[in-house]
């Protein structure tokens, strides 16, 4: 018998780039799984322990005002490799297709109708970090400590 946590795995930045191309409303995921979130598919404030209405979550949705740049590097930017650090050695990033139903206490996308699409693979983030570093802009205004 199959569980949510049964996906196929993104291995490289490329491929995360075409599920990004050929579907809207995509989001990563950092957590223990899918199976786990979707027991309540509700995230918690860590700060007050409110729940939420939806699944705390990362647009992967390239803006329109990205133009015709490369969606490659939009993905690359969608950076979020601290969190393991923040929430422990078995949260890991997913790819989920959902309906934004509001905003967290940090301004993240809260989805619902959560349908999990593909594990990502760590390699993905080393290639994102990579592609990255490549960029001849700073890397925004946070400080990220490896």
């Amino acid at each position: 018998m199959s569980t949510p946590d049964d996906l196929p795995v993104l291995r490289t930045l490329d491929d995360l780039t075409r599920l990004v191309e050929l579907h809207d409303h995509l989001y990563v995921r950092w957590s223990r799984g899918p199976a786990a979130d979707l027991e309540s598919v509700s995230s918690k404030d860590d700060l007050t322990g409110v729940a939420m209405p939806g699944l705390s979550a990362n647009a992967l949705d390239v803006e329109p005002w990205w133009e015709d740049r490369p969606v490659r590097v939009w993905v690359a930017r969608r950076d979020y490799s601290h969190l393991p650090r923040e929430k422990g050695p078995d949260v890991r990033p997913w790819a989920l297709r959902g309906r934004e139903t509001g905003r967290g206490p940090d301004n993240e996308p809260l989805v619902a109708d959560v349908e999990p699409v593909a594990w990502i693979d760590v390699r993905v983030i080393e290639e994102a970090t990579d592609e990255v570093a490549r960029q001849e802009g700073v890397w925004g205004t946070l400080r990220r400590k490896a």
